[in-house]
């Protein structure tokens, strides 16, 4: 017995060693370096890409592999895979690059490199999925340092599993002598938790317009912060050559705190926030970029050329890694107002040298002459920041499923915790006999409608979650929801538009218009098709109707403010003329609020506050008819257009547009079966849509599949509904206000399915270490009861001087060891070919003469029989 406790103490000290060879970054990098691309031969220092720094940390070199750039403004990137699989921290970068070849360098994260080629021109992109930027170096400008405790997080499941390096060659004469160049960051990086992870927010502007020859041009951004706090350490601002000065501020209760302040004329690297920031739930965070339009002879607008301009400010902070999001962006101005009280600091541009604005845009006197003619001829780069319009829209195909049974669908909205709501009609529905022609409802002996008409859905499988509107409507039209999820629903055959509490309260909080009463007074409406809510002024909006052509304004008590709106003349539609507005929607971010106007086949956009006309979006696309409406925070207008008529070419589809330009960015249709009439359409912020058909009562539900990038900085795993649900959570949290129970729901199941990953990940490398441990046990039991049988009561000894060779081994003696091929030998009938080699005799050390137990094992067993050769 006391041999097997040997031999098991013997394997245990085997098994511990190999679960610290196992547990070893050393383990990982070996991997690593088979994989690894070596730098070239002509470059100078260490060709090693990995380089351990201690148990838990380690150096990636990341390399330009010996490129020679042959003309100015070239733009080249390499790749460089994570080498390990689990989450890992960057903690700090070491550029290796000179001012005299390098204009700047960009690192990014991602997970679909553009080309797993050595290196590639950048003018192909860098990535192909979303990506974000870790770290910029530009010349003359200080390194970027990341405070002790904090670090990016990349790898595990949602991190970026590759790097890509840009690197910026602006003046090539110092490549005369076709030297090759090997520019390039070294990160630090380890694989001990950060209590501090560091992201990225983007202040970007997206419609800014500098007219020609116009002297000074503001672009303004502003979005309220609605997160955890976050602590500001970095900043980097971009515009193209218009760009004087832009600026950055933390805005709390009305004192103004500078971020940073920089000429974008100036190398573009992120530059340390002098006086450290916090930002908290409810501050504002605000940007300007000055420009001037003074030597141009035509409008310049946002765009992707260098004859086009950009408002970028980034800003670098770390937040709390259990809140932690890595990338947040802000394209608004949420309050134009509170810019006349800007400091005028933001308003002053910084002078520059000339020779330091040549460097910042990598151009010499030598490449102006010879290459650049006109701005209008340079290539399509400026840093490669350019904002993707790639965007498409897709069908869900598995939702609803069969589950949600409802009537014509009318109407749609979503509730602040971004449940989809649905309006319908149940068993009722609208038809040739429902009204005479005074508009007036033939069909009351019906009665109401019995079944719940408000459906409170959970967008992610359709699932009922609340419902209401038993025995109160006729015929249901427009849904809307206020920020205080006040319902907002219109009747067409009441005449009648309703304020409904949420929490399924069946009396209406307030009542407009008359019971069946159609009308073109401040106290009747005729049809009313809609209603809007004002989320600043609370102030609400009724679009009346079809036999009405007016949009009614009215006060959060329901006194009547004012009206406008007239009948279309027999001429082409001018501004303000309806022929029915049918859907309304308010574009916050804008300050406008704008109408489906239906039968003419366009979009209105007015003031709210006065009725102001101010544009009109109409495309030969939308057909004859334009039914619903709906804008997306963040730029992003939606509509759905009617059934084309007899001889139309225009097809039955839904639409996505830029808000600003009014250009179609994407068409969509479904791809399961086909509109019949879509009637309402509503959209989230991250382009999911939904679409209610009245006639295939149905709603439809579609997602981008390409979510909108920036080429510069990007989302990078962080999902907008996350981080929405997020920001429900912490509002709740930090005004103390209830959170709703399914958000709660989603929160902690996000929280177990994440703490189930990393059971998972456990249960599995233990399994795996165990099983070893286990077939060993079961060959040294095997040993023991073949020995028994042998050796009788003399097995014992036997175990014993087995034994004492394997230690013997350890202590730096090769006598001996098991040798498998004697071992499986002793079953009869077995053939010993083919496992010699498979023997632990050392080869590589002396064997003790004197030690005879190792021939008297080897002799214990009966010679293999002879097999003859087959043929």
């Amino acid at each position: 017995m006391a041999g097997l406790v040997n031999n098991l103490l013997i394997l245990l000290f085997i098994f511990q060693n190999s679960c610290l060879a196992f547990r070893s970054p050393l383990s990982v990098f070996k991997r690593y370096k088979d994989t690894a691309r070596s730098h070239s031969n002509d470059c100078l220092g260490s060709n090693r890409q990995l380089v351990p720094l201690g148990i838990s940390d380690f150096a990636l070199d990341i390399r330009m592999p010996g490129v020679t750039p042959t003309q100015s403004d070239t733009y080249f990137c390499m790749s460089l895979r994570l080498p390990v699989e689990e989450e890992a921290y960057v903690v700090d970068f070491k550029p290796h690059a000179s001012m005299d070849t390098v204009h700047h360098m960009l690192l990014f994260g991602c997970n679909e490199p553009t080309s797993d080629e050595d290196y590639w021109d950048c003018d192909a992109g860098t990535c192909t999925d979303t990506s974000n930027i870790l770290y910029a170096w530009a010349r003359n400008a200080p390194p970027t340092r990341l405070p002790k405790g904090v670090g990016f997080k990349v790898g595990g499941e949602k991190g970026s599993k590759y790097f890509v390096l840009q690197v910026h060659y602006g003046d090539i004469s110092a490549f005369k002598d076709k030297h090759k160049d090997c520019s390039g960051v070294t990160l630090h990086l380890t694989n001990q938790k950060q209590p501090m992870i560091a992201g990225m927010y983007l202040m970007m502007s997206m419609d800014t317009i500098i007219p020609p020859g116009e002297k000074v041009v503001d672009a303004d951004i502003a979005c309220h912060y609605k997160m955890y706090p976050m602590h500001l350490f970095a900043y980097r601002v971009h515009t193209h050559r218009l760009g004087q000065v832009v600026s950055g501020y933390r805005v709390r209760d009305g004192q103004w705190t500078l971020i940073g302040r920089q000429s974008p004329q100036l190398p573009q690297a992120f530059y340390p926030v002098e006086n450290p920031v916090e930002v908290k739930y409810g501050d504002t965070l605000a940007a300007r970029c000055v420009f001037t339009g003074e030597g141009r002879a035509s409008k310049t607008r946002i765009g992707s050329t260098s004859s086009d301009e950009m408002c970028n400010f980034y800003i670098m902070y770390y937040i709390e890694a259990k809140h932690a999001v890595s990338f947040m962006t802000c394209t608004q101005n949420v309050n134009p107002e509170m810019f006349k009280s800007i400091p005028q600091e933001a308003n002053i541009p910084i002078p520059v040298k000339s020779d330091m604005t040549m460097m910042a845009h990598g151009h010499n006197e030598e490449a102006r002459r010879g290459q650049l003619s006109s701005v209008a001829q340079q290539p399509k780069r400026e840093d490669e920041e350019v904002l993707d319009q790639k965007l498409s829209i897709e069908e869900v195909a598995d939702w609803p499923g069969i589950n949600l049974k409802v009537g014509q669908v009318s109407g749609l909205a979503l509730d602040p915790n971004s449940n989809l709501v649905v309006f319908h009609r149940g068993d009722h529905v609208w038809d040739g006999n429902s009204f005479d022609n005074r508009y007036i409802y033939q069909q009351k002996g019906l009665g109401p409608i019995e079944e719940s008409t408000i459906l409170v859905l959970d967008p992610s499988n359709s699932a009922v979650l609340h419902s209401t509107g038993k025995k109160m409507f006729y015929l249901p039209h427009g849904l809307s929801i206020d920020k205080n999820s006040n319902y907002w629903v219109t009747d067409v055959a009441l005449h009648q538009v309703f304020k409904l509490a949420s929490h399924g309260v069946e009396s209406p909080l307030l009542t407009l218009g008359r019971a069946f009463q159609p009308g073109s007074d401040r106290n009747h409406f005729c049809q009313p098709t809609d209603a809007a809510v004002d989320p600043v002024t609370g102030n609400v909006y009724v679009s009346d109707g079809y036999c009405n052509s007016r949009i009614i304004q009215f006060s959060p008590n329901g006194i009547f403010i004012t009206q406008w709106g007239e009948e279309t003349s027999l001429a082409q539609a001018k501004p303000g003329q309806f022929n029915i507005p049918h859907s309304l929607t308010m574009v916050s971010d804008f300050g406008q609020l704008c109408v489906a106007d239906r039968e003419n086949g366009r979009i209105q956009c007015f003031k709210p506050e006065t009725g102001e006309f101010v544009k009109e979006i109409r495309h030969p696309l939308f057909g004859k008819e334009l039914f619903a409406v709906s804008y997306a925070p963040g730029g992003l207008l939606f509509a759905v257009n009617g059934k084309p008529h007899p001889g139309d070419v225009e097809p039955l589809q839904a639409f996505m547009m830029n808000f600003s330009t009014g250009e179609i960015i994407d068409t969509f249709i479904p791809l399961r079966k086909n509109f019949e009439m879509p009637h309402d359409i509503v959209a989230t912020e991250d382009r999911t849509v939904y679409i209610g058909d009245a006639h295939a009562n149905t709603v439809w539900k579609f997602t981008s599949t390409e979510k909108m990038e920036h080429r510069s900085v990007k989302k990078a795993g962080i999902e907008v509904q996350e981080i929405k649900e997020a920001e429900a959570v912490i509002e709740a949290r930090l005004t103390n206000k209830p959170v709703s129970t399914e958000l709660l729901k989603k929160e902690e199941k996000h929280r177990v399915i994440q703490q189930s990953s990393a059971g998972v990940s456990f249960v599995l490398i233990t399994t795996l270490l165990i099983i070893p441990i286990v077939v060993l046990l079961a060959i040294a039991v095997f040993i023991r009861w073949r020995k028994t049988r042998v050796y009788g009561a003399d097995a014992e000894h036997k175990l014993e001087s087995s034994s004492g060779r394997i230690l013997g081994r350890f202590r730096g003696k090769g006598s001996g060891g098991l040798n498998l091929g004697n071992f499986f030998a002793s079953r009869a009938g077995y053939s010993r070919k083919g496992f010699d080699r498979l023997s632990t005799e050392g080869s590589d050390q002396e064997k003790d003469e004197d030690d005879a137990t190792d021939s008297e094992e080897e002799e214990s067993a009966p010679p293999p029989p002879v097999i003859p050769p087959s043929s």
